[in-house]
């Protein structure tokens, strides 16, 4: 008899967003891994329009998600998509049962159940905007270990998947061309971005379950040469750097009890850069763990309209962690534990049971005064004129939260904090 064995599912949620990404116009390798989809093909399913229910459950998974991540990532800058790791926790979980099911489901949608929140993602996804110059791609799949006897795939777990999420399925012996397979599509589908994310992979290493999303949009008032000038930002630590400031008129104005910013809208005003700015009295630790998701869609939807003397440092930065312990914290356990782990609607192994071995977050963002597909901003000529007039001047020069929201319906897209301009 084979000695049992710890076999891990990995998910990787990969998120690029910026104003001036790098289009990928190379040929990726084609994938040699047999496609598990061939003849599956997506059914008509259920939908349902984002309702207060599914806004709340979203809000709050964002801000749990945002917040745990944060808190250990003190006075450096941090990213997470709650989207993209939505996505990848919600295919995961159609493999789910037991414990493990209810767990995730509470993680994920509070009290909505797996078979919901399919519809709802389904929906809402199915209904994001993406434009020339407001472009939002988002892209999933699946890769199961090909080796006879360890790993007997669910069909219904592959229909499912297929769907709600036109996930990509495949299968193949885990070895070297597999990972130049994965790294190959990563590359594809992140428009050449990210190349590599995978050297090797281990022999427990039963599936890894892959979301990635590329959001690449060019503001809406784009910056001219005459807005960005020099500028200082000043740490958490209370150490100072210089930076470009970009700074501009916006019409949005936010505010909490304990903070000010505003939205400066993407182009076609689908999408919108929202930042805040705590109370200088309050740390920036101290204003992220006080998040909830309806304080976040209260803030975003509650928006004034007013003159606002907008300061926007520019920056750009990698970002990489295991959600593991954020997920925990949480309160998605069994799900990481070989020993309590029930993915049994996922599928089964003749040498020991399924669990998530790692959920990897990788980001990338940009924001600058650049658009997408522009080059340099032009020079413009400058005539004399009175100097404008605002009701209200933000300014960040010292660490602040930023997200970039879906105007419809104020959800955050990605959320991060700028600690440390590069």
């Amino acid at each position: 008899m084979k000695p049992r064995q710890n076999l891990r599912i990995i998910l990787l949620c990969i998120l690029l967003t910026g104003g001036m990404l790098l289009h990928f116009t190379g040929c990726s390798a084609e994938i040699q891994a047999a496609d598990l989809m061939e003849g599956i093909k997506a059914g008509p399913v259920g939908e349902r329009a984002s309702d207060e229910a599914f806004l709340l459950a979203s809000a709050d998974f964002a801000a749990a998600l945002f917040r745990n991540v944060s808190a250990s990532e003190q006075q450096a800058n941090s990213l997470v998509s709650p989207l993209s790791a939505m996505l990848a926790l919600a295919m995961t979980a159609n493999g789910a049962d037991t414990q493990t099911k209810a767990e995730m489901e509470k993680v994920l949608g509070g009290s909505l159940p797996i078979e919901e929140l399919n519809e709802y993602l389904h929906t809402y996804v199915k209904n994001l905007p993406s434009e020339e110059k407001s472009r939002l791609e988002i892209a999933n799949s699946i890769w199961f270990r090909e080796d006879e006897g360890l790993l007997q795939v669910n069909s219904e777990f592959l229909q499912k998947n297929a769907d709600y999420y036109n996930a990509a399925a495949y299968q193949s012996a885990f070895d070297s061309q597999t990972v130049k397979d994965i790294n190959s599509w990563i590359e594809k589908n992140t428009d050449g971005m990210i190349d590599k994310i995978i050297e090797e992979l281990d022999s427990s290493e039963m599936m890894y379950l892959i979301n990635a999303l590329v959001f690449d949009a060019e503001w809406e008032t784009p910056y001219q040469k005459h807005d960005v000038v020099s500028g200082t930002f000043t740490r958490g630590d209370g150490t100072a750097c210089d930076v470009q400031m970009m700074r501009s008129c916006e019409t949005k104005y936010i505010r909490d009890e304990n903070a000010v910013g505003f939205i400066k809208n993407y182009a076609g005003g689908k999408y919108g850069f929202a930042a805040l700015l705590p109370d200088e009295a309050v740390p920036l630790e101290e204003y992220v763990a006080a998040l909830s998701g309806a304080r976040l869609l209260s803030v975003f939807s509650n928006a004034e309209s007013a003159s606002v003397d907008a300061w926007l440092p520019k920056f750009s930065y990698e970002y990489s962690a295991a959600l593991n312990d954020a997920l925990a914290q949480m309160g998605m356990l069994a799900a990481f534990s070989s020993e309590t782990a029930d993915f049994a609607k996922l599928g089964s192994s003749s040498l020991g049971n399924l669990y998530i071995g790692k959920v990897i977050h990788k980001t990338f963002i940009s924001v600058s005064e650049l658009g997408t597909k522009a080059g340099a901003a032009s020079a413009v000529s400058m005539e004399a004129e009175s100097a404008p007039m605002y009701d209200y001047t933000v300014k960040l020069d010292r660490p602040f939260v930023y997200a970039i929201i879906d105007n419809a319906t104020n959800l955050p897209i990605f959320l991060g904090t700028m600690q440390i301009p590069s």
